[in-house]
């Protein structure tokens, strides 16, 4: 039953098509330029400098560059994208392969998207007291490896986490959360899109973790539902008040697209084979980004692994129950960049660079370096996707907006003093507060103690202010902890101190934490 009324979607008329496909042929050429050149620029810097024939190239290929309007980003930071519909299940003991932790270069920001996370009332509910058992673990995994969980969103089983590296936090404005329903005529969350949105170093990007409706036959609801998300939601910002407002979308979740036409036989047979090109022209996601122009905007790697649903729970083997579910590439990661997109020549390595103009000062480049599932996790029907990304960019600011810093010797035998200072001018509030954390902290809220900012009135730019904190907040045994001053308008960490020490306490001692050390012996 289609819950969405059929409202008419503009389609391209064979002129506007044409230029369109003109453009994008025109433009895709340019991008594959840029990063060949960019390539050799490189390589040629590497050339000793009284190298007359390496100067002359270089010349030449940086007159090229420039000539065909491009920048080279100064900076490289890598995204890991996890979706994954856990049908419910508990999450598993070890989820560092999901995670690929030890990856080179190193991962800078994760995005996790679930589905179907256990919603029965009684259990959201305890979720909504203590923190849900995916996120426990998915924190427990990546707080030893200087991750801090960014935000969160929840609605019902749908469910999106973003975790950074703890050196970018200060960098990472303006949060904010949404959720649309899309179930039940639109009343009942267990389908629909949960979104975060943020500044990173400047630039606007925004992930989207959809569930949208099942079965073969409701794929044109599936594409509904996923416009009447993107129409649906927005946010607070004045500059990028709607998902497709920002620089880089990330489109992502248990969409629920099928193979169409294709029998089981057919299918397993495909799939056994390895031939999986053989599936790609029936996918009814691709299918639908033929006739729908806002699905063109969305870019995806090649299908080269094995479609994701539906398997019987901890094995590798399609569904063999009675219903026999044909498999599909139901979850997926795809990305949109703002305001044209330029797919590279090369099927093997996507890449998009968002262009205002060809002049843009702060151009941004999103490279696609692996599509893959994880077979090796079996507590759902569903195996998860992996998406790593490239993210190349010229950061827009590089200075916390506040700069935090422990003044004497710390520890919990007396109060601490220490001092903050607002470098740029932001939105600060009476609310605001600093927080003491010990190094490895999960989250902003994951404090051993607090303090509230000078609540006379509001600091002026590179004004040093010293407040004090409460020795009974601070830890009597002491280890190495860290200041940080949360915003409360922009809802993130906006500063830090360094790493700093804090001594073991006398009380530690007195009350029987540590044994007393008398004359070297304990």
């Amino acid at each position: 039953m289609d819950f969405f009324r059929h409202s008419p979607r503009l389609r391209s008329d064979s002129m506007s098509s044409s230029a369109s496909q003109s453009s994008r042929t025109s433009q895709r050429s340019k991008v594959v330029l840029r990063q060949r050149l960019t390539h050799l620029l490189t390589c040629v810097e590497d050339m000793s400098s009284d190298d007359e024939a390496g100067e002359e190239v270089s010349r030449t290929l940086d007159e090229a560059f420039h000539l065909c309007g491009g920048y080279v980003p100064t900076d490289a930071f890598r995204l890991h994208m996890v979706t994954w519909n856990v049908a419910t299940a508990e999450p598993p003991e070890d989820v560092a392969s999901l995670m690929q932790l030890d990856v080179q270069p190193p991962t800078d920001i994760y995005v996790i998207g679930l589905q179907e996370v256990n919603a029965t009332p009684v259990r959201f509910i305890s979720d909504l007291l203590v923190e849900d058992s995916w996120s426990h673990v998915f924190m427990e995994t990546l707080a030893p490896r200087g991750f801090v969980k960014v935000t969160s969103v929840r609605m019902q089983g749908l469910l999106l986490l973003v975790f950074a590296k703890q050196m970018h936090l200060p960098f990472i404005r303006n949060i904010q959360t949404t959720y649309t329903r899309t179930g039940i005529f639109g009343y009942w969350g267990n389908k629909g899109g949960v979104s975060v949105r943020f500044s990173f170093y400047g630039h606007m990007v925004c992930f989207l973790n959809c569930h949208l409706a099942a079965h073969m036959n409701y794929a044109l609801q599936r594409v509904d539902e996923i416009e009447h998300i993107l129409e649906k939601q927005d946010f607070d910002i004045t500059d990028t008040p709607h998902v497709r407002d920002h620089k880089v979308v990330f489109w992502f979740g248990d969409l629920n697209f099928r193979i169409a036409d294709h029998g089981l036989h057919f299918l397993r047979s495909s799939i056994n084979s390895e031939r999986l090109n053989l599936l790609w022209s029936k996918d009814q996601l691709t299918m639908m980004k033929k006739n729908e122009p806002f699905l063109q905007e969305f870019e995806e790697g090649p299908l080269n692994f094995k479609p994701t649903y539906k398997f019987n729970r901890n094995s590798d083997t399609y569904d063999t129950s009675g219903k026999k579910r044909k498999p599909a590439w139901t979850d997926r990661i795809l990305w949109r960049i703002k305001p044209k997109t330029f797919p590279s020549e090369d099927d093997d390595d996507k890449a998009s660079i968002s262009t205002v103009d060809e002049t843009e000062e702060y151009p941004l480049l999103v490279i696609q370096d692996k599509y893959t599932c994880d077979m090796s996790y079996g507590v759902s029907d569903h195996k998860p996707v992996i998406a790593t990304f490239s993210l190349e960019l010229k950061k827009c600011y590089d200075t916390p907006q506040v700069h935090v810093s422990p003044l004497g010797v710390w520890c919990a035998d007396h109060d601490a003093l220490l001092t903050y200072t607002v470098q740029e001018d932001f939105m600060s509030s009476t609310w605001d507060w600093i927080g003491l954390y010990k190094v490895g902290f999960k989250s902003a809220s994951d404090y051993e103690t607090f303090v509230w900012v000078r609540e006379e009135e509001l600091p002026e730019i590179n004004e040093v202010i010293q407040i004090s904190m409460d020795k009974d907040g601070i830890p009597l045994l002491g280890g190495q902890f860290v200041l940080g001053y949360y915003s409360t308008n922009m809802q993130s960490i906006i500063g830090f101190s360094a790493n700093f020490q804090i001594l073991e306490s006398k009380r530690a001692v007195m009350e029987g934490l540590v044994p007393e050390n008398i004359n070297g012996l304990k």
